[in-house]
């Protein structure tokens, strides 16, 4: 379990960016895989989920998970959806307590955030994908439509570090034609190969919407197997599934 120094002594909120221990899951999902979308046992999962939930000081069923494509859709949190089966988006924001809302990670980035003028909190998953075209900035402007004046608070968590994200030209031409900027996020290897920094270019972009306040957990996915599951690891392995993840937060009464 990992926890940031930003979000650790606000008391109004708990969070955690779990780890992959403390689990159930057999395999190449031992052992806390919390991805239903994977091809674990479900009953593994339940109880993997529940542990969570029992962590987080809150119930199995209020928990959020996103049915998370990469995209950049937001969905608010309230009374009136908080019992909706699926919520199709790559982040969440509510004012509502005891909700535990929650992110699914195996490289790609969970963000968690705090809003603490106005007690709202969110959390988001960040591919590149989903970063290119506007997660962060939809969320933190979902922020500022609940209240203007809000003083965010984030923490960028465990991710694929930019020495094992290897990448091609035409991935690396594709972030050059939405911004020149985006060239200092890249480290040429050859002429067909860079390394890319997605942990820098989240960050960037959390500047950019004015969040000053955050930290990250600089821990890479997929360098460490014993923490931290890895899409690109299993990949490159040859397994045929991977585990996920999960990252937390919660307003407490």
């Amino acid at each position: 379990m990992f926890f940031s120094k930003k979000l650790e002594d606000k008391n109004k909120i708990k969070h955690c960016f779990f780890s992959r221990k403390n689990g159930v899951s057999k395999g190449i999902y031992e052992s806390l895989n919390c991805g239903p979308g994977s091809n674990d046992s479900e009953k593994n999962i339940l109880k993997n989920l529940n542990f969570v939930a029992n962590f987080m000081e809150t119930k199995f069923e209020d928990m959020i998970l996103m049915n998370q494509t990469h995209s950049n859709k937001v969905i608010f949190i309230s009374e009136k959806n908080k019992n909706q089966k699926k919520f199709n988006s790559d982040a969440v924001i509510t004012s509502l307590r005891n909700l535990a809302l929650c992110v699914l990670t195996a490289d790609c980035v969970p963000v968690l955030l705090y809003d603490e003028n106005n007690d709202l909190i969110g959390c988001l998953h960040a591919g590149w994908r989903g970063a290119i075209s506007g997660i962060i900035e939809n969320t933190i402007n979902e922020f500022k439509k609940q209240n203007s004046n809000c003083k965010i608070i984030a923490s960028i968590g465990p991710c694929i570090d930019v020495n094992n994200y290897e990448v091609d030209v035409n991935f690396y031409k594709r972030f050059l034609l939405d911004s020149k900027v985006n060239r200092k996020f890249f480290f040429k290897k050859n002429d067909n190969k860079f390394n890319f920094d997605l942990r820098n270019y989240i960050s960037e972009k959390l500047k950019k919407c004015k969040v000053h306040e955050f930290d990250n957990i600089l821990k890479d996915t997929f360098s460490d197997s014993s923490n931290f599951f890895s899409f690109r690891r299993s990949t490159k392995q040859g397994e045929k599934d991977y585990g996920r993840c999960i990252s937390s937060i919660v307003l407490k009464d």
